[in-house]
């Protein structure tokens, strides 16, 4: 199946865009104003928003990571499902205040979702046919 042949390049996309976040975490300003048009102040602000850019760019190498290691494979493309499907639905749940700024994200990453689960349905599938041939 497509998906199944295709999965290590398109979690290496997904992961380097992904980990491309990490912006934050070195300019957190800088990353809020281009992400969402907006701005925090404060030392609170700068912390949480610094962690937030590390934590999606651990997702984005944990991606990575399970392109090239099977095993791995299925617990990365969870995580980066769900950490993914959270902002789409927090864009969302704001009345797609931010969708103008952030909306190139959120396509992207709802595309990459479906691909994720559309894999993570599929692949045991593919499995147990190899196996029994």
């Amino acid at each position: 199946m497509w998906i199944t042949t295709r999965i290590k390049p398109v979690m290496v996309i997904a992961g380097l865009l992904t980990s491309t976040m990490l912006y934050a975490a070195i300019a957190p300003q800088a990353a809020l104003q281009s992400t969402f048009g907006e701005s925090l102040t404060g030392p609170v602000a700068e912390i949480v928003v610094r962690n937030w850019g590390a934590l999606i760019g651990l997702v984005g190498m944990m991606l990575i990571y399970g392109a090239y290691d099977p095993p791995s494979r299925r617990l990365a493309l969870i995580v980066a499902a769900l950490s993914k499907t959270v902002f789409v639905a927090l864009v969302f749940v704001n009345g797609g205040r931010y969708l103008e700024q952030a909306g190139v994200a959120v396509v992207v990453d709802t595309v990459f979702v479906c691909l994720f689960v559309w894999y993570l349905i599929v692949s045991p599938r593919e499995e147990l046919r190899r196996q029994a041939v």
